[in-house]
């Protein structure tokens, strides 16, 4: 009985785990191989602070589930005025889409760098393959679960050989001061906070969590539980923030010229003994990883803004749709991947700040609700974020 209840009570790590796939997604490739390759270390610090932040926002997100049993999207639903919410669930969509489209193109790079298949073809394989995963998970949480966290640490053992083989230069501790370069540092700044905050994952994890909100260890025993969680993200957000870094690091010893696309990154780390090949697979590992949340969090983001369930195949449709044109058009998919991820910093904040209110409503959370010292860090990271934004948008 008691061997039963200690492993009750580790109910609350797993999650994050699964929602750490959406943190190195293809457009965290794209954007730290960019960045690496074309300012060396300059934004290794950005690299770290966002990982940071993320782990942060992504506490906000669980406790939310915990303490309400419903999602983000749900509490929005239930709190907001209707025109507000409305708004928020056409910002989510458009959230979904850029993740969808981050998913495609990597897919799609990855097929052609392994196997030779065009892209258009590629971005239908892996549109196809993430029917498949929604197949998956009506087959259960457990199969979901494991085929999610296998392919994370797919991803973690491909750039352990990358970095492992192309080294460390001696100033990369100098990429951890805080200093931007230029409209162009700027762009990959806020691409790479997009790309690692991630705002369907705030959808996301608050979903995951509300499974064990009538639990009687989250009733019972609120520091308990919040333990747990801050256990389950600090050691996903790890995982995930290495891979980031070790993106980065090994881009930074790529030339400026091939580090611009995907695949002529791929063609330089090829000179470097088949690293081309490891690459490929892990940008493969990661576009069908993060697929595995963007279609998870893609269903549960229309459901619950509109208080409804909806035929999953439909709504998946109707996300792919749109990412499949733009991939037809654009010429330049790398910078069609980095350009998507400063799409969800911009939209960032529409997640982030009611996020952050709901969290700090005692009405909402209860016990659970943020200390004064939470919502201030919490409201820091909304301004930085939306900084930068505005930056962006300025410069």
């Amino acid at each position: 009985m008691l061997q039963r209840s200690r492993v009750r009570q580790l109910f609350v790590l797993g999650p994050a785990f699964v929602v750490a796939t959406a943190f190195i997604d293809p457009g965290n490739v794209a954007t730290n191989m960019v960045a690496g390759s074309t300012h060396g270390y300059l934004l290794l610090w950005v690299v770290v602070g966002a990982c940071i932040v993320g782990a942060f926002v992504q506490y906000l997100a669980a406790k939310l589930g915990l303490a309400t049993g419903h999602s983000l999207a749900a509490e929005v639903r239930r709190r907001y005025p209707r025109p507000v919410s409305w708004a928020l669930w056409a910002i989510a969509e458009i959230i979904v889409v850029l993740t969808d489209l981050a998913e495609f193109i990597g897919g799609a790079i990855a097929l052609n760098l392994l196997f030779g298949v065009p892209l258009l073809v590629g971005a239908l394989i892996v549109a196809l393959s993430s029917v498949g995963i929604i197949a998956l998970r009506m087959r259960g949480k457990q199969v979901f679960t494991a085929f999610t966290i296998g392919l994370l640490f797919a991803v973690v053992v491909a750039y352990v050989v990358m970095l492992a083989r192309v080294g460390v230069g001696a100033d990369a501790v100098d990429g951890l001061v805080p200093r931007l370069d230029g409209a162009g540092s700027v762009l990959l700044a806020a691409g790479i906070i997009g790309a690692t905050v991630m705002p369907h994952a705030l959808f996301l994890h608050s979903t995951l969590s509300k499974e064990h909100a009538d639990a009687d260890e989250a009733r019972m025993n609120v520091p308990k539980t919040l333990a747990g969680v801050r256990r389950d993200i600090g050691a996903a957000m790890t995982v995930a923030g290495f891979v980031n870094v070790a993106i980065l690091l090994t881009a930074a010893t790529i030339p400026t010229a091939a580090g611009q696309a995907l695949d002529t990154a791929a063609a330089h780390l090829g000179t470097l003994g088949g690293l081309d090949v490891v690459f490929g697979v892990a940008l493969l590992a990661a576009a069908l990883a993060s697929a595995c949340t963007g279609v998870y969090s893609g269903q549960t983001v229309m459901a619950d803004f509109l208080g409804r369930r909806l035929n999953v195949w439909l709504r998946r449709a109707v996300t792919i749709a749109p990412s499949l044109v733009i991939i037809a058009l654009a010429s330049n998919p790398t910078q069609a991947l980095v350009l998507s991820q400063v799409g969800l910093s911009l939209c960032l904040p529409f997640a982030l700040i009611p996020l952050i209110h709901l969290t700090s409503s005692t009405r909402v959370m209860g016990a659970m609700r943020n200390h004064p010292v939470v919502l201030v860090l919490a409201a820091i990271c909304a301004v930085l974020i939306t900084g930068i934004n505005l930056a962006l948008l300025i410069v």
